[in-house]
């Protein structure tokens, strides 16, 4: 008897057994990689068709469960447990996450100058040469209707949103309603951004993953699974599962693969709660250390005159 089912009497008592259990959990999951992840080609071997379908069956269920949930906070709970002791570690944390954010951010802020120029190009190929298909490549051409590529538009902008949002965090780009707080004291502010951080992003960004993962999943394999099916629900279901990718379109020949943005909800989630995590750890860092200690390791781009900057610095 494992235990949870020993402790879930109470509430009390489910939650530690799952916080206890959580460490096994984990490394039960990093020894045994090919019972959740036999369905990547790269780690099955020669294994069954059918061990390959309960895999990946494992890989659904596990990546919204109730499991899964604390073996992230158990690691979270260890490394601020560290980061409490040692400053310099927790900073290190905010640099790696915030660093995290920016590289991925600035990446894909890019695709807002492809998705200019594709625009450009469909009105350009339309009007002067009045064509229905554009195609693109060396070697093996990639050829749709024009209408695919018009469609394919709000794919880059669904990309800025949801991949370049922490990264408009950490700029400091977001809007904000302020009703108190340019009022309060400087740490006043930081207990309020440590609150939010754990009170409003976190819970946000876990809501959205439990209805995310699975809305992603439903569109790219039958028997589609549920966040209500119990594992043993879910092998069963094992049994007739294939793969069986969305690529229904809005139009006949627009775009159709709209199954890519589920994947970019789920991303836009993860990138959320890690941000939340480094906001909750460079407010508390900032609480700590005083004042002097604020914008602390930050990486802002430059804006304006870097010369004029340069000697803001210096002075």
């Amino acid at each position: 008897m494992g235990l949870v089912e020993a402790w879930g009497g109470n509430a009390f008592g489910w939650f530690f057994a799952n916080l206890i259990e959580a460490f096994y959990n984990l490394g039960y999951a990093l020894l045994h990689p090919s019972e959740w992840l036999a369905w990547l080609p790269y780690i099955n071997g020669t294994m069954p068709e059918t061990e390959i379908k309960e895999s990946l069956m494992r890989f659904i269920y596990y990546g919204a469960s109730v499991e899964f949930f604390f073996v992230v906070f158990a690691i979270f709970l260890v490394v601020t447990v560290i980061g409490f002791i040692s400053n310099k570690f927790m900073w290190g944390c905010v640099r790696v996450l915030e660093g995290f954010a920016n590289g991925v951010g600035r990446i894909f802020a890019w695709a807002g100058l492809l998705m200019v120029l594709q625009q450009i190009a469909i009105i350009f190929m339309q009007r002067i040469f009045a064509v229905s298909e554009i195609g693109i490549g060396f070697g093996v051409t990639f050829t749709k209707d024009v209408s695919w590529w018009s469609e394919e538009l709000k794919f880059y902008n669904a990309m800025i949103v949801c991949l370049c949002v922490t990264y408009t965090f950490v700029q400091g780009g977001h809007v904000r309603v302020d009703l108190i707080y340019s009022a309060v004291s400087y740490r006043a502010k930081r207990l309020i951004d440590m609150v939010g951080s754990l009170l409003f992003m976190v819970p946000a960004a876990i809501l959205t993953w439990l209805y995310g993962w699975f809305f992603l999943w439903r569109h790219l394999v039958v028997p589609n699974p549920s966040a209500s099916d119990t594992l043993d629900r879910l092998i069963t279901k094992a049994r007739a599962l294939r793969w069986n990718v969305e690529t229904i379109g809005f139009s006949p020949n627009g775009f159709n693969a709209y199954f890519l943005f589920k994947v970019l909800l789920v991303a836009f989630t993860a990138l959320v709660l890690l941000q939340a995590v480094a906001f909750f750890y460079r407010s508390f860092l900032e609480f700590k250390e005083g004042p002097d200690s604020e914008g602390k390791y930050l990486d802002k781009d430059p804006i304006g005159d870097p010369t004029a900057e340069l000697v803001a610095e210096i002075h």
